[in-house]
């Protein structure tokens, strides 16, 4: 009902740089928050950036500093700008919206993922 379109995943040198960026839609589907979360081999998912519809954000601490999230809220698309990328940054990274279908609660969408790999 939620479909995802993802892009900007892909292999970088230690201190490089990428942007993320994922679209989210459906028919009657109201959005609040948006972001990402990741997830590496052998860890759980954990939330990497978030933003709300306000624009107010949230980091993970390992983040702070060199992961920049924005929002156009007119075209529901989130961005995720990466920077002085780590080895320990590499995973999964999954799109999620918060939000709610017609006459459903809020509740959390995700996308498929797109992978992040970089190398030392």
């Amino acid at each position: 009902q939620v479909q995802f379109v993802e892009s900007g995943g892909g292999l970088v040198q230690a201190g490089g740089s990428l942007r993320l960026s994922c679209a989210a839609s459906g028919s009657t589907f109201r959005i609040n928050a948006m972001g990402w979360y990741r997830q590496a081999p052998g860890n759980q998912r954990e939330l990497v950036a978030g933003i709300s519809s306000g624009g107010s954000t949230n980091y993970a601490d390992s983040v702070k500093g060199r992961f920049t999230i924005s929002r156009d809220n007119a075209k529901n698309t989130v961005y995720l700008q990466m920077n002085s990328l780590k080895p320990e940054d590499t995973a999964v990274y999954y799109c999620y919206a918060e939000g709610s279908l017609l006459l459903s609660s809020s509740r959390t969408y995700w996308g498929q993922g797109t992978q992040v790999t970089v190398s030392s």
